[in-house]
């Protein structure tokens, strides 16, 4: 996505190698439905990434993102609208919000400068004071000086000097971040070149097969918004939780109903952002209802994960709802559905009992391990030529190509290159990817190869592999 255009001023920090002065300070947002928090968002991180619709309720979750003014750095907290006795979804929504006001340094509450101070914005003015953290005003939309003038009445909500700022154009908005990092705590400086944080691991999947649920039994709080109705979690939701006695990023994306180009609307940018997710992530989950069929979507899901080359682990979740009669079919559909990639690790557990949750961390950790394995060029190339003595390449034409070297190019994931004299197989080459993984694992990882055939110049011409 590109940047908003005018946005964040990034200045050097006084000390590049200055360590942070304490715990990176927290904005949040609030307000009611569509009133443009998320745009205000967006506005402040530089970048278009909270969903944003033209219908209330697109953001449910409370969605922290990083930003940075002036030098100094801070997580803004999108939240859900929030409104006063909220019933079923709407309550665990405005639940969130309440949440993210109570773990917030500074609360930005933001109110229609076109509409006004509505019976809703008072009822959450109460809420805010309850908190007795420090509220800014908003007056957002407010697009041009004669809106300006009018977003003066919201002095009537007791909140002090409103902030008119137009979230989709940029107006006034340098006012407002001013103020903001004059009401928080002192932020850390901008540190280059830091130790490497948690490992972040993309929760992915079809809609309702359980990943905010398993989001919430490992964050041991109700972190995401869970509804039996599908397609409740829009933007990913990142949390830091402990699983195995090590601190984990965990992603909460948004259920995939279908190919990217054939989504709409905020389903249309959901399926964006949890690509972007996948990208960003080190290794993936990737959950499968275990009581229903593995379906259509399913595989394009793992594809998607495979194409992007990050480690996986499938969890098979719902396991409390799996009988005998269903294991038996389950076993068929996995022979028959994912045979392309027996390499991944397959858990059975359940996100509502807390079965077999344990498990996932030993498999996450095995499955970085072998996302970062190298292999030494010389046990390699002692191993690949143990392999083409034993079962050389068929012979094509009355010649069989050789393999003259091998070397791994990278990892995350592992990457090799086959120098040869003439292209192979696709058959051997799968042949050598299968006996490549039995020497040297790779266990939930996927692994590249690619052939470099040698280049003929001509009758009486040395040869040269393709560079």
């Amino acid at each position: 996505m590109t940047d908003i255009d005018g946005w964040v001023e990034l200045r050097e920090p006084d000390a590049a190698n200055e360590e942070p002065t304490g715990p990176q300070p927290v904005v949040a947002v609030v307000g009611r439905p569509n009133v443009g928090k998320s745009t205000l968002v967006n506005r402040i991180i530089g970048r278009r990434q909270a969903v944003v619709e033209d219908v209330p309720g697109v953001t449910r979750d409370r969605v922290p993102y990083d930003a940075q003014w002036g030098g100094r750095q801070f997580t803004v907290v999108d939240t859900g609208g929030w409104e006063p006795d909220a019933k079923d979804r709407a309550a665990a929504i405005a639940a969130q919000a309440e949440t993210a006001v109570v773990t917030a340094d500074v609360v930005l509450f933001v109110v229609d400068a076109m509409v006004g101070s509505t019976d809703v914005d008072e009822a959450a003015v109460r809420m805010l004071r309850r908190s007795a953290k420090p509220v800014i005003l908003v007056a957002n939309k407010a697009d041009n000086t004669a809106i300006e003038m009018e977003a003066t009445s919201l002095w009537s909500l007791g909140l002090g000097e409103p902030f008119p700022v137009s979230a989709l154009h940029g107006r006034g908005s340098g006012d407002l971040l001013d103020a903001i990092m004059s009401a928080m705590p002192e932020a850390p400086k901008i540190v280059e070149n830091r130790p490497r944080g948690p490992r972040r691991v993309a929760l992915v999947g079809r809609p309702n097969v359980g990943k905010s649920s398993l989001l919430n039994r490992f964050s041991g709080e109700e972190r995401a918004v869970v509804d039996a109705v599908a397609g409740t979690t829009v933007d990913p939701v990142d949390s830091l939780v402990a699983i195995g006695g090590e601190t984990w990023q965990l992603v909460d994306t948004a259920g995939l109903r279908k190919r990217v180009g054939q989504a709409s609307g905020t389903e249309y940018y959901a399926s964006l952002r949890t690509a972007g997710a996948i990208e960003a992530a080190e290794v993936a989950v990737v959950l499968l209802d275990s009581s229903e069929p593995i379906s259509e979507q399913d595989q394009r899901i793992l594809s998607m994960v495979t194409e992007t080359g990050r480690a996986l682990v499938i969890a098979f979740n719902k396991w409390d709802l799996v009988d005998a009669d269903r294991r038996y079919y389950l076993d068929k559909e996995i022979d028959r559905e994912l045979r392309r990639i027996p390499w991944a690790i397959r858990l059975n557990l359940s996100a509502q009992t807390g079965r077999a949750v344990d498990k996932l961390a030993p498999a996450l950790r095995k499955a970085l391990a072998s996302w970062e394995t190298r292999v030494p060029t010389a046990q390699l190339n002692a191993w690949l030529t143990a392999l083409v003595q034993a079962t050389p390449h068929p012979v094509r034409g009355g010649r069989a190509p050789k393999i003259l070297f091998a070397t791994q190019a990278g990892v995350a994931p592992p990457r090799f290159v086959l120098f040869t004299t003439a292209p192979l197989d696709a058959g051997y080459q799968r042949f050598v990817e299968r006996k490549l993984r039995e020497e040297f694992g790779f266990e939930g990882s996927p692994i590249e190869i690619s052939v470099r055939p040698r280049k003929k110049l001509g009758p009486g011409g040395r040869g040269k592999a393709h560079g």
